[in-house]
């Protein structure tokens, strides 16, 4: 069984961060909430989404694997209004969501989990550097980069993080120092990035309260950061090859 109660702005908050890279998913169930992981089709960028029976305003479930349809999902959700709960239920008999709106009531279909790409699997990677700063440092960094170029350097230079971005005419540079960071573990690291993922990356990271970067010499990039009751949220990006001037 399972049955949940959720703010609707949490949980649109939560699948948004996962739409833009995948948009059918494997909902892996317990009594401990629901997790989830997606790669795109490029297998350029991964999401990992943890999403604790503590986000809930109500929340039983049995341990069970749904294969979700985001899009689907996320149209019911739409139709809730600014602080209103959703509730959603599987219905054994049909195994269909049965998606409750105020007075609306809707049914969405499930998908075969098995029919579903194969889940990623999480790389171990040491990454020698972090910066941590906050959701709105970050969203208006992107911001700015992306109007100068389609991709971004992001790395640490000792005790300051920086971003730079070059296109054919403009170009950009930001420098953020130890003191003005939440937290930075420092050393050298340059990894060249696709704005095209880190702008949607940053929607849902853009409303954190803290974003740990973590950064290496021409690796992934791996942000961590939380939203609305402790929701957890993981991407994971390859870089691109920097070409040589």
């Amino acid at each position: 069984m399972f049955k949940s109660v959720i703010l609707a702005e949490a949980l649109r908050d939560a699948l948004d961060a996962v739409v833009s890279l995948s948009d059918e998913v494997k909902f892996t169930i317990s009594p401990d909430g629901i997790k989830l992981k997606a790669v795109d089709p490029a297998n350029i960028a991964m999401v990992f989404l943890d999403l604790p029976s503590t986000a809930f305003e109500y929340y039983k479930a049995d341990a069970c694997e749904l294969g979700i349809d985001l899009v689907r999902l996320g149209d019911a959700l739409s139709m809730a209004d600014k602080g209103e709960n959703v509730t959603i239920e599987l219905d054994a008999e049909t195994h269909k969501l049965k998606v409750g709106v105020g007075s609306l009531s809707y049914t969405v279909a499930l998908i075969d989990p098995t029919a579903i790409r194969k889940e990623p699997r999480i790389p171990e990677i040491d990454l020698p550097t972090s910066a941590t700063l906050t959701g709105a440092q970050l969203r208006k960094a992107i911001k700015a980069a992306e109007k100068v170029s389609d991709h971004v350097i992001l790395g640490v230079d000792d005790t300051i993080f920086f971003m730079e971005a070059k296109g054919d005419i403009d170009s950009l540079k930001l420098q953020i120092p130890a003191n003005e960071l939440l937290a930075l573990r420092s050393g050298e690291s340059r990894s060249l990035f696709s704005l095209d993922y880190l702008v949607d990356m940053v929607k849902a990271a853009g409303k954190a309260d803290e974003v740990v970067l973590e950064l290496g010499l021409d690796y992934p990039i791996k942000m961590r950061f939380q939203i609305n009751k402790n929701v957890s949220i993981i991407y994971l990006m390859a870089p691109r090859i920097e070409q040589e001037d």
